[in-house]
């Protein structure tokens, strides 16, 4: 595991033209932007910074608006995924520089995407972690996945109703977040329990394992995630899922559009959307004709930089090695 070192990583924020982002750098050379997920921070990232940095990386985590220091606005529209990919544009740009490689996990997967989708002349190159590629389309999310819940009701459309998810939350941030990230992590998925949906009258957290924390997670670690969440709450971050019915209408002119710019993916195999989206992953080389890479890591949860950081890591310097044109075979690897 890569060490991390507060000390050796530079905050900062930059404007976006409709607001800030906040994000931490360390390192110099190309940009690599690190987009994170929910519900999560920069700090998700702190395994992969010094590590890009020492292979001579600008590696770049940010918050993702509605997170940490980064704006939160109060309308819901400005939380739509056109709204996030022009923030990561904003960024590249307030930088100085002329082109980025974007990595996201979870969330910051489909914002990478889209990022890249929408603005290619900035990202030549896009890394996606957990969630793979799909091709926009005008289907609504929380009704086309709805039926994964069965009888009961998937989790994106329990985090639908402003104030409902953070209802369950904000008694105890730190116990729910504890609770979330052992859930989906190997330890949790590995139990069978399925924390994505919740029957009639309960809370997701009556899911939740009520153990140790999983091995990759220190209480220090835990500490950051939820000092940063009880600061700001939680609904910057669930405004995402409120919008995300309308990722078809921001993405209309890329329907059916294949990401064509070098790209990579990484998830785990008790990660739930490798196993919900198995078949857009056995498709990726076609949805992605760039795809030099695409791995699924034995027995890895949905937190893949964080459970995982010494395969990440080497799997990202990899495909970081040869975005220069060299090697661009493609491959498919089960670790």
């Amino acid at each position: 595991m890569s060490a991390f070192s507060h000390a050796e990583v530079t905050h900062r924020t930059v404007p976006t033209g409709t607001g800030r982002i906040h994000l931490v750098e360390q390192g110099s050379g190309p940009l690599v932007l690190l987009v994170h997920g929910f519900p999560e921070s920069w700090y998700s990232w702190r395994h992969q910074l010094p590590v890009l940095a020492a292979a001579g990386y600008r590696a770049v985590a940010i918050d993702v608006r509605g997170y940490g220091r980064s704006s939160r606005p109060a309308a819901l529209e400005a939380y739509r995924i056109g709204e996030l990919a022009a923030d990561n544009a904003a960024v590249v740009r307030a930088l100085g520089a002329a082109s980025a490689v974007v990595v996201g996990h979870d969330w910051g997967s489909p914002i990478a995407s889209a990022s890249a989708l929408l603005h290619p002349e900035l990202f030549r190159a896009v890394g996606l972690l957990s969630v793979p590629y799909a091709p926009p389309g005008p289907a609504k999310l929380t009704e086309a996945l709805a039926p994964l819940a069965g009888p009961h009701e998937f989790y994106l459309s329990y985090f639908q109703e402003p104030g409902r998810a953070e209802r369950e939350i904000e008694p105890d941030v730190r116990g729910w977040l504890a609770g979330a990230y052992a859930a989906l992590a190997a330890e949790g998925m590995g139990t069978g329990v399925d924390p994505f949906t919740v029957p009639a009258g309960a809370r997701m957290r009556d899911r939740f394992p009520t153990g140790p924390l999983p091995g990759w997670l220190t209480e220090a670690d835990l500490d950051f995630f939820a000092a940063e969440f009880e600061r700001t709450g939680l609904t910057g971050g669930l405004n995402r899922y409120r919008c995300m019915d309308q990722d078809g209408e921001d993405l209309r002119a890329h329907h059916g559009a294949r990401l064509t710019q070098p790209s990579l993916f990484i998830g785990g195999t008790l990660d739930a959307p490798t196993q919900w989206f198995g078949d857009l992953i056995a498709d990726l080389t076609s949805t992605m004709p760039g795809l030099l890479a695409s791995h699924v890591l034995e027995g890895c949860g949905h937190w893949v930089q964080q459970e995982r950081p010494a395969e990440t890591n080497r799997l990202l310097l990899d495909w970081l090695g040869r975005l220069d044109g060299q090697g661009l075979t493609f491959g498919s690897h089960r670790l």
